[in-house]
């Protein structure tokens, strides 16, 4: 009788003894790591500075890419059509948040999901474009930091100016499909008038059409090309900077990049800055903070390069004051 009460005491005793073994585990499991999904209309050879710039930005708040945070990242390489699948694809792995560079992938965001937060680098009118009601108010699921600033268009167009002092015509491409192309071309005709300037509008829907347009461009016989902001043409820097080059046109765009691959100048709003900036919202959403609480905000900080080598190629003489005022100057 004995022996059989301690055999079921040492059972009980097991029994007991193997109770707390799972809360105990549980308490030592890792906490779970949140994970972005980053969405990008370009290429990770396109946009390795900008997301280099939004790594920094989260490590200087204590994120760490494959310690305390994850990032799944998908671009659509140039071409819209695939950003509402890739989008889809997100929401289905249950992100904790998307992170997108520009408009057109917020907008497939935006599409795919209304309850997880999104955040917008560099997105071209928020209020304009349906992704925000208002700049201090966004009141949905995205946030982030708009580019717009409506003078940079005549501004671009004095530059160009400066460094061809007998500038008569300039040839513009444009997207009459992108609200932001639209706007911006606009935008532009009151400054040309104001220099004396005559515009020869080319619009651009896709990268098919680019050809066309520089034949119609060479035709124009202008003085100079500007390229308005736009997808098609940032996944195209190259082959638009070579064309320009190879019909002696100083050009010009709002990308430093732009300058990177050849063209004479840019000069716009700095993306890595923003990309920096845009880290604190992820920062405030994975801690709590409603999107639609968080103000969108605006360039705080432009930047000019000019690549002298393209200055010289086409015979132009740069003046010293603007080579003085530019943060970059590629020699």
């Amino acid at each position: 009788m004995s022996k059989r009460m301690r055999r079921r005491e040492f059972v009980t005793l097991l029994g007991g003894a193997a109770a707390p073994w799972p809360l105990g585990a549980r308490a030592q499991q890792p906490a779970k790591i949140p994970r972005v999904g980053l969405l990008s209309t370009f290429s990770p050879s396109e946009t390795r500075r900008w997301h280099q710039a939004l790594r920094q930005g989260l490590r200087d708040l204590g994120w760490v890419e494959g310690e305390n945070i994850s990032i799944e990242y998908r671009y659509a390489e140039g071409r819209l059509d695939r950003l509402p699948a890739i989008a889809t694809d997100l929401v289905r792995l249950k992100v904790d948040l998307i992170f997108t560079d520009t408009t057109s992938p917020a907008l497939a965001a935006k599409n795919a999901t209304r309850s997880i937060p999104i955040v917008v680098a560099s997105a071209s009118d928020f209020v304009e474009t349906g992704l925000a009601q208002s700049l201090a108010r966004p009141g949905g699921n995205i946030t982030g930091l708009d580019q717009i600033a409506p003078e940079l268009g005549g501004k671009r167009l004095e530059l160009l100016k400066e460094i061809v002092p007998k500038l008569s015509s300039v040839v513009v491409l444009w997207n009459p499909q992108n609200k932001t192309s639209t706007r911006n071309r606009n935008e532009l005709q009151d400054p040309a008038s104001q220099l004396g300037l005559t515009l020869h509008s080319l619009e651009v829907r896709h990268a098919d059409e680019l050809d066309k347009a520089f034949e119609v461009a060479t035709r124009a016989r202008a003085d100079a090309l500007a390229i308005l902001p736009e997808p098609v043409f940032v996944a195209n820097l190259k082959r638009i900077a070579g064309f320009a080059a190879k019909n002696h046109l100083p050009s010009i765009f709002h990308l430093r990049e732009f300058a990177d691959a050849g063209g004479l100048i840019t000069y716009g709003p700095d993306r890595s800055d923003l990309f920096r900036r845009a880290a604190a919202y992820i920062d405030k959403i994975l801690k709590g903070t409603k999107p639609a609480d968080l103000p969108i905000q605006r360039p705080t900080k432009f930047e000019l390069v000019i690549n002298l080598k393209t200055a010289k190629a086409l015979g132009l003489t740069v003046p010293h004051s603007l080579l003085q005022r530019a943060d970059e100057v590629i020699e």
